[in-house]
């Protein structure tokens, strides 16, 4: 899993990025339980790299969401 870059992520739509943070949850989870069964998790920086797209995965949508919410206004 390579981390996303913010350009690659801005030009997905808003439920391809909601799938992609649905996807990298669960692998998250899976590495995590594996994490606390004792076992090593084959790599250690894929949990990093897990984390740091789905905060830019929701940055992203929050933007988006941000930007809806401020053109409604008149």
């Amino acid at each position: 899993m390579t981390l996303l870059r913010m350009k690659d992520l801005r030009a997905l739509s808003d439920e391809d990025l909601r799938r992609r943070v649905a996807d990298a949850e669960n692998d998250l989870l899976r590495e995590r339980g594996v994490a606390a069964m004792g076992g090593a998790p084959p790599s250690p920086g894929r949990m990093r790299a897990l984390r740091t797209n789905v905060a830019r995965a929701l940055t992203v949508l929050n933007e988006r969401s941000i930007a809806a919410r401020g053109a409604r206004r008149p």
